[in-house]
């Protein structure tokens, strides 16, 4: 009995790990890599979208990623989420620091 509920615990700790949702804007290379339906290559190339082109604002901007099309992004929709970008100081407080 008691094996039986270390195993359920166990399988039950494991599933929610699973089910953590990557987000696009902070995920490295490896974490996207974690997400079923993105390799090697898909993950470097959504990098390489995102340190050229800024953060993502939906899920629906992965199809802008060469590689990505709207069937892989509806396959890996549920897996991955897009968390606020952080605001970019504004030009007044960023002179305001340099007279510092």
């Amino acid at each position: 009995m008691k094996r039986l509920l270390v195993t359920l615990v166990a399988c039950f700790a494991f599933a929610g790990v699973s089910f953590a949702a990557v987000d696009l804007n902070s995920a490295t290379q490896a974490q996207l890599e974690s997400v079923s339906g993105i390799g090697p290559a898909k993950a470097k190339a959504i990098v390489a979208y995102r340190s050229k082109s800024g953060a993502f604002k939906t899920v629906d901007d992965l199809d802008k990623v060469p590689g990505f099309g709207k069937a892989t992004v509806d396959k890996v929709r549920a897996e991955v989420t897009v968390a606020a970008a952080p605001k970019a100081a504004k030009p007044a407080d960023a002179k305001k620091g340099a007279a510092k």
